[in-house]
């Protein structure tokens, strides 16, 4: 099949979705099918050169919304090559103009929210809710409606998205998701990242990756770390991620506060090696997000056998809790203290069982092949049920 997938940018920092689509397109692309991308970012972003897939940055583009006049006449003029369209992510320009330009085509697309249809939005940004209740009809009910299917990540997901907006239509459908393998456990990786952070050597860590943002529950993750502390003297919480709200000096002068700034390291954004050998160099994974629609960090997390520590607004819980890949607990700093008390004073063989039980839910689970099956199986059951060429073209590929 001809894939082409719609992102507002694939900047690295952007999270889950880029991440997303990067591993299932490179899958897909050795399994023989054709994947491009389309983003919003200017043709001179620094990230573009090394993404492993063809993409055509239709960029600059103006304001946090991404509004760009060359995303319409290109899709209009090349959407034909393509036998599926996936929108990746709502509430930016890429969304609304890939409806303006195929809703009237015979390009099937689909649609990933990615979470962004989560009523925790609703409840936490309530003024910036109105202003999308406003967009709402006009643009993303739209998007919605006309699309082949909306693609959910988790059936908790696809629950939750129907709780937002009272106007709601949807062909919905839920598909896996997950990444790679990590690799190896390499003794120079986890040495290498060690030597990096040499106050983390000799300490039991408690890690926690992702973006230092409001919604992944940092500060909670702060004070029900100080309650917990006495535990084990050698606990140490390590806080790796992009920040791009400025958040962290006010993270850290609660950490002061609490008398634990010695006991937190902030590494920022780790990648590549720095970031298996973070995984690698650590006891427990931690996220006690208040809103997470799927989490590749817990999935990689898994496969590097830590077991996950998350709240029940990680829509991937239910299947850490049933497996025993970890502990679930809500998301309140009561919450989080209690999963990081289970597992600080978790006897020796259990957390060994415990550490196999993760390795395994992620491969039974979470691997990018079970992930490219199943879109491959929305993708050409969706051409199916097509008439025409499109139809004729897919069922003879």
């Amino acid at each position: 099949m001809k894939i082409l997938h719609l992102l507002s940018t694939i900047d690295p920092r952007a999270g889950g979705p880029t991440e997303g689509v990067r591993q299932s397109g490179v899958n897909m692309a050795a399994l023989g099918h054709d994947v491009e991308v389309v983003t919003l970012d200017d043709p001179a972003a620094p990230w573009l050169a090394a993404f492993p897939l063809t993409v055509h940055a239709l960029g600059p583009s103006k304001g946090n919304y991404g509004l760009t006049p060359n995303l319409v006449p290109w899709l209009k003029q090349n959407a034909m090559r393509f036998d599926a369209v996936i929108i990746n992510g709502l509430w930016q320009y890429h969304s609304y103009g890939a409806w303006k330009a195929l809703h009237a085509m015979q390009v099937p697309y689909y649609v990933f929210p990615h979470g962004m249809l989560d009523p925790w939005f609703k409840r936490t940004y309530p003024l910036k809710h109105l202003k999308k209740a406003l967009y709402w009809p006009w643009a993303e009910y739209r998007v919605l409606r006309d699309a082949k299917r909306v693609l959910f990540t988790a059936e908790e997901e696809r629950v939750l998205a129907r709780q937002s907006f009272r106007l709601y239509k949807a062909n919905e459908e839920v598909v896996a998701f997950g990444t790679y393998p990590p690799p190896a456990a390499s003794a120079p990786v986890r040495d290498a990242f060690l030597a990096a952070y040499p106050e983390l050597k000799e300490k039991r860590l408690l890690l926690f990756l992702g973006r230092i943002h409001e919604k992944k529950g940092c500060d909670l993750l702060i004070k029900a770390f100080a309650q917990i502390r006495d535990i084990d003297p050698a606990a140490h919480l390590v806080m790796a991620g992009p920040d791009g709200g400025d958040w962290t000096p006010t993270l850290q002068k609660l950490a002061a506060e609490l008398g634990i700034a010695n006991r937190i390291t902030w590494t920022g954004m780790l990648l590549g090696d720095m970031k298996w050998g973070a995984f690698q160099a650590s006891d427990a994974f931690v996220l006690p997000s208040h809103q997470e629609n799927f989490g590749i960090a817990v999935a990689e997390a898994l496969g590097c056998g830590l077991p996950a520590l998350i709240s029940d607004k990680v829509n991937i819980w239910r299947e850490v809790e049933a497996d025993g890949a970890g502990f679930v607990a809500t998301d309140t700093v009561e919450g989080t203290v209690s999963s990081l008390t289970r597992w600080l004073e978790l006897d020796l063989s259990r957390a060994a069982a415990m550490r196999e039980q993760a390795k395994d839910t992620f491969h039974r689970r979470f691997t990018v092949d079970a992930m490219s099956k199943d879109l491959l199986r929305v993708l050409q059951t969706g051409a199916r049920e097509d008439a025409g060429p499109l139809q004729k073209r897919v069922q003879t590929a």
